[in-house]
């Protein structure tokens, strides 16, 4: 009796998690399937062109177009009691902006669209390589994700998507290395290190600069401290001279 009691359970068991796992696929299925609404912007009809023909052989997307960042926020606001947008892929900058915008580029659009809050995922779609640039957009902005134009193919887009519908950040792998690279700078940037940046365009010799750079505590750096600090620079940098160092120190945002 013991044995035909435990063959019973076992196999209600087993059809209750079939039962589980049947109800589990089948709603995994349903959330594939459902259609993501998706507005990109960009006012070049070209890229536009481009960026759709590798969207379009993603599954399960309603694509809208514009050229416009004002039409973007008509187009978001209209469809949002209703049909709202998923995803928004914008860029950063617009060459059509003139004084009849109220929408002043990708930025300013991101910015008025979280500033009243509303439920979109927002991602980047740029040639913007900038490490400064995309240091200020990442920190100010938290874009979902962060695609290079040059980069950009099916693949990745439909990875970026999928990221962000789970509620996940995607940047391209150079946006990634650009922004660790610049976090790992400004951990080893130190005051000294800054004022020598700052200093090193102004005077034709290294030697000028002792007596120009000081410690927190006033006192003087000395230039054989002054020269170690610059070596380790352009080391971390990966500049080949104080010339390059200080492009470098730009192109990160460590000096305007």
């Amino acid at each position: 009796m013991r044995g035909l009691k435990f063959q019973f359970i076992l196999r209600s068991s087993t059809r209750v998690y079939l039962l589980f796992n049947f109800l589990l696929v089948d709603q995994t299925e349903n959330q594939m399937s459902k259609t993501t609404k998706l507005l990109f912007v960009d006012d070049h009809q070209l890229i536009i062109e481009g960026i759709v023909s590798y969207l379009k052989d993603i599954e399960n997307l309603d694509i809208t177009t514009t050229n416009s960042c004002d039409e973007a926020y008509r187009l978001v606001k209209i469809h949002l009691p209703t049909e709202p947008f998923d995803i928004l892929f914008t860029d950063l900058s617009f060459d059509n902006i003139d004084e009849t915008k109220r929408i002043k580029g990708g930025e300013h659009l991101i910015k008025t669209l979280q500033s009243e809050k509303i439920p979109i995922k927002i991602g980047v779609i740029t040639g913007h390589s900038e490490t400064n640039r995309i240091h200020n957009v990442v920190n100010n902005l938290n874009p979902s994700s962060y695609i290079l134009k040059g980069e950009c193919n099916t693949n990745e887009l439909n990875f970026a998507i999928q990221k962000m519908l789970a509620d996940q950040v995607y940047y391209t792998h150079e946006i990634h290395q650009k922004i660790l690279k610049r976090a790992l700078v400004e951990i080893q940037m130190d005051d000294v290190a800054v004022q020598i940046l700052k200093e090193l365009p102004r005077h034709t010799k290294i030697s000028n600069l002792e007596g120009v750079i000081t410690k927190k505590d006033g006192n003087i750096v000395k230039i054989r401290a002054i020269e170690s600090k610059l070596a380790k620079l352009r080391t971390d940098l990966d500049a080949n001279n104080n010339t390059d160092l200080v492009l470098k120190a730009k192109e990160l945002g460590i000096l305007d």
